[in-house]
């Protein structure tokens, strides 16, 4: 057996913060140990006490004066969209028709797919996410190639091959069997293996008819313990468009719930524009709003009403991502530095807590895989992030006058990159120093 015995300041969540001062919601321990075995943490605490523990071969890394976290989760983004970032256009669906669908119709060949998927796992890596959820393209051979390099690294990973058979170009168009079958051989072939978890992926109601959402019904009750992914509510023109293709249904979210997609293992990318009933709907079923506040900017597309949505009566769970590529940056400090942002607008507070939680546990919890990740629980998977707050030169000279673990945390935030990830733990595995 291999032991690792991690020494630094811990930080990990019980629940959501209520307030800035709600100590009760977070362990931390200012000289702390994590112990790790064969990819599992075994021990957490003092780091007194852990050594204690620690066989006399451990090999021990010593991370102080860093604050060690569990890993980054991304709950949104899309694999075949690494050269799609940073494309100029004025809006969602031109974005997507002149920049987006042409680029995945590139994914059909399976060399193409392999490059890119060991580029996007490295980028990952390098900005502290240990587990994201990705769409593939349409094609088989982009989920083949985002499952084996998943396998490859041993990261617990969620995807699925898009299902889409209208408005989009010929190279991208699958059938409703195919979309079917496809995706009933990637779960065969994938779902489990290692550390990886098919997600059944109709892109968005804009590019399914009616026969795809029907074949996606099936494949939802053949595999009811799979997370399913697609698109709700991101922009006013495509929630017009899609309620044309759909006049039967009452609203956009509807459309979805007519063919049994809502769900607490459901991720609906977006929500910016919910209705109050499409809100309650979404409440009622356990389903996840997924916020991508640089992709919502970056399109201009709207303001997600995160707080809104967290404190109606009937809350809506949330999860936070990074959308690449109509996202702006791979990190998911980046990304809540935008969710603060766009809460500011809006005339909310998003503190810094709240912010590390949503990255946490918070998004293990919308996966419902809180029980292996996004805590240093013992028991979970070792994945973890090591976190330096003077990784420039103009953050260290922000630290010096930097009091509390709060002031840390939001430094990190408005600052922080890649640069401030010392290291990245995959199931126990130094990740970042070995790209």
């Amino acid at each position: 057996m291999t032991h690792t015995l991690l020494r630094g300041r811990l930080l990990t969540f019980l629940r959501a913060p209520q307030e800035l001062g709600d100590t009760g919601s977070y362990l931390y321990e200012s000289d702390g140990g994590l112990l790790i075995r064969d990819g599992l943490i075994v021990a957490r605490g003092a780091y007194d006490k852990v050594s204690a523990k620690a066989p006399a071969d451990v090999v021990a890394v010593d991370h102080r004066p860093h604050l060690i976290m569990p890993g980054f989760i991304d709950t949104h983004l899309h694999f075949p969209q690494m050269q799609v970032i940073a494309s100029y256009a004025a809006n969602l669906l031109e974005w997507l028709n002149t920049y987006t669908f042409p680029e995945e119709c590139r994914f059909v060949e399976s060399a193409h797919a392999a490059r890119i998927a060991t580029h996007f796992y490295d980028e990952l890596v390098r900005h502290g996410t240990t587990t994201a959820v990705a769409y593939c393209s349409v094609h088989k051979t982009s989920a083949d190639a985002f499952f084996a390099e998943a396998l490859r690294r041993n990261m617990r990973m969620v995807g699925g091959k898009v299902m889409m058979d209208r408005n989009a170009p010929q190279g991208l168009l699958d059938t409703p069997q195919m979309g079917y079958d496809e995706t009933r051989q990637i779960i065969a072939e994938w779902h489990g293996k290692g550390r990886c978890h098919v997600a059944i992926t109709p892109r968005f109601a804009i590019t399914s008819t009616p026969a795809q959402m029907e074949a996606t019904q099936a494949l939802a009750r053949e595999f009811p313990d799979l997370h399913i992914q697609t698109h709700l509510s991101e922009n006013h023109d495509e929630i017009k468009f899609t309620c044309e293709l759909y006049p039967e249904a009452i609203d956009y979210t509807d459309i979805y719930a007519r063919y049994g997609l809502l769900g607490d293992r459901t991720l609906f990318g977006h929500c910016i524009h919910l209705s109050d009933r499409e809100a309650d709907a979404m409440s009622e079923t356990g389903s996840v709003a997924v916020h991508c506040p640089t992709s919502n900017l970056f399109l201009g597309s709207g303001l997600f009403p995160l707080k809104a949505l967290a404190r109606r009566d009937k809350s809506v769970r949330i999860g936070v991502a990074t959308d690449i590529g109509g996202g702006s940056s791979y990190s998911m400090l980046r990304t809540m530095d935008e969710a603060y942002k766009i809460q500011q607008l809006l005339g909310e507070r998003l503190n810094p807590l709240e912010s590390y939680y949503h990255m946490t546990l918070g998004n293990a919890q919308s996966l419902s895989l809180a029980d292996r990740i996004g805590t240093l629980d013992v028991g979970s998977d070792a994945d973890i992030v090591v976190l330096n707050a003077a990784a420039t030169p103009a953050m260290a000279l922000k630290m010096e006058v930097v009091k509390t673990l709060p002031e840390e945390l939001f430094l990190l935030q408005t600052m922080g990159d890649d640069r401030a990830i010392v290291e990245t733990y995959v199931a126990g595995v130094a990740a970042k120093s070995t790209i």
